[in-house]
């Protein structure tokens, strides 16, 4: 049963927090509570990130992270390896794989995986503009690092069959993450040694 409140304004605050992923009624009413302890003021400087976050984030032109300016910090840093792209799925993976720092190239996030059964198609991910960013050159591996589930190894093999007649070296990380499971759910030292491991893409 729905735990009701003596004040509907506190009500909303809770519902508005048990919308997000992972937070129960119980953790959205302690959130609550705790911004009104806080103060109008505290309480403003957390919705004004929260709205600025929303209204003026950007996604980068080349490989589609997260951004403030129209190229993000990683594709516009001179120490980047450009030559290399780290395919991920979302942009969790590409904090992921910063986390571990044991890869120095750029990323392309598709923005999903190739799932028939959830009506996502090649169309509805950014594949083409990862076409277009090996095609135009200067790029001598592409890494292929999705989740080793159903959805990612089919994923991997269509990018691979888009890549095969352009001279780029296809590799893909190494199985130090259990087959089966979400790159999301790998620690760090699993997933670095995975990404510095990786070995060539076999479609068979």
């Amino acid at each position: 049963m729905i735990q009701k409140y003596s004040s509907q304004l506190l009500e909303n605050a809770v519902n508005a927090f048990a919308s997000l992923p992972g937070i129960g009624r119980k953790s959205a009413l302690r959130m609550a509570l705790h911004i009104l302890r806080q103060g109008p003021a505290n309480a403003n400087k957390f919705i004004s990130a929260i709205s600025e976050m929303s209204e003026n984030i950007q996604y980068c032109e080349e490989c589609h992270n997260i951004s403030d300016k129209p190229i993000c910090e990683i594709c516009s840093d001179p120490k980047r390896d450009k030559s290399t792209i780290c395919v991920v799925e979302s942009i969790k993976e590409v904090m992921l794989i910063e986390n571990t720092a044991q890869y120095y190239g750029t990323y392309h996030v598709l923005g999903g995986v190739i799932s028939p059964m959830n009506g996502i198609s090649p169309n509805d991910l950014e594949i083409s503009s990862l076409i277009e960013r090996v095609e135009q050159g200067n790029i001598k591996e592409v890494i292929l690092a999705l989740s080793p589930n159903m959805e990612g190894d089919t994923t991997c093999f269509y990018i691979y069959r888009k890549l095969a007649h352009l001279p780029v070296n296809i590799t893909t990380i190494a199985r130090g993450v259990a087959i089966g499971d979400d790159l999301e759910y790998a620690d760090e030292i699993t997933l670095g040694r995975s990404i510095t491991n990786r070995i060539k893409y076999n479609n068979k």
